[in-house]
């Protein structure tokens, strides 16, 4: 009988000593809706010479684990408990900090980087990952759901013959349709100060994604192997609905250089909701588009820190 694809399950927890595995229980299984999972060997050529055509062969070198997959967006439920996405945040350079009872907050940060372990169950085999640290792209656009997108970089602790481990996704909420009813206009111009936005502009738009594009490296070094996170720089892209004056002004501001901040809230009820705040965005390149026929001003987005670690703040609600 064939293996099956969608016989897959990932467990992940944070370690407490990067690249020592952390064995993760039935609670730290995610909740995903894609997976994809590949060992990225650097193979050695042999490269010898002989009096007669042929391949000389290769030597097995390097190698780490690379491991995708898409979380849904959610608040945990209750307000100041962190939701089950919080330790893969951490891992792709996030600081978790909790206010008790009122919210939970994602930052960026340089130093004190947090790494997991990833368990990848598929159908009969275990993978198991050390040391991983990756790239999230924050989806919300308008008509999906809320998304994470993770892209994982691990050191390769082999494949084992295993059953499907015990799984629980009891933390892991039902998110809300990112749309007009569940979610707030974009604003720009806006203010942050305890877990909530004041001021500013809302426009109409299609909602956007957002990547940290963090710089992952794998290092072989010899007796040191690690994964590490070197800088990043969050890239966006918007498309509003203006009017001709509101055109006419965010044009002489992009042409001046003039950032702004920008928000985004998603979520009716306490516990439920998911606030997206970045102080100082840099707009670029606007352009036309056409959506079913009205006008809209896309842009690119650069998302640069303000005083430092401040680029982006996920706040759980």
């Amino acid at each position: 009988m064939s293996r099956k694809i969608r016989s897959t399950a990932i467990l992940a927890k944070i370690e407490t000593t990067a690249g020592t595995l952390a064995t993760p229980a039935s609670t730290d299984a995610i909740l995903i809706s894609d997976a994809s999972f590949d060992v990225d060997y650097k193979n050695v050529d042999r490269n010898l010479i002989r009096p007669y055509f042929g391949h000389s062969g290769q030597l097995v070198g390097t190698r780490n684990v690379k491991i995708g997959f898409t979380c849904e967006l959610f608040g945990s439920g209750t307000a100041g408990t962190a939701p089950a996405w919080g330790a893969l945040l951490q891992a792709c350079a996030f600081a978790e900090t909790v206010a008790a009872g009122v919210s939970v907050e994602y930052t960026p940060v340089t130093s004190g980087l947090k790494t997991i372990s990833i368990l990848y169950h598929l159908d009969g085999i275990t993978h198991t990952a050390l040391g991983c640290m990756g790239n999230v792209t924050f989806g919300m656009k308008d008509g999906e759901r809320p998304t994470m997108k993770f892209e994982f970089i691990g050191i390769d602790g082999g494949p084992a013959a295993a059953s499907m481990p015990t799984t629980s996704y009891t933390n892991w909420k039902v998110p809300a349709v990112v749309n007009s009813i569940n979610s707030n206009k974009i604003k720009l111009g806006g203010a942050y100060a305890a877990a909530a936005v004041t001021g500013g502009t809302d426009y109409c738009s299609r909602g956007f994604e957002i990547s940290m594009a963090n710089d992952v490296k794998y290092l072989p070094l010899l007796g040191c192997t690690s994964v590490d996170i070197f800088d990043r720089k969050p890239t966006s892209s918007i498309a509003l609905e203006l009017t001709a004056a509101q055109e006419v002004a965010m044009r002489a501001d992009i042409n001046a250089n003039t950032k702004t901040s920008m928000s985004l809230l998603h979520g009716l009820t306490a516990g439920n909701k998911v606030l997206m705040f970045a102080p100082n965005v840099a707009r670029s390149n606007p352009k036309y588009e056409d959506y079913e026929g009205s006008v809209l001003v896309a842009m690119d987005l650069a998302l640069e820190p303000l005083t430092g670690n401040d680029e982006i703040r996920i706040v759980s609600l």
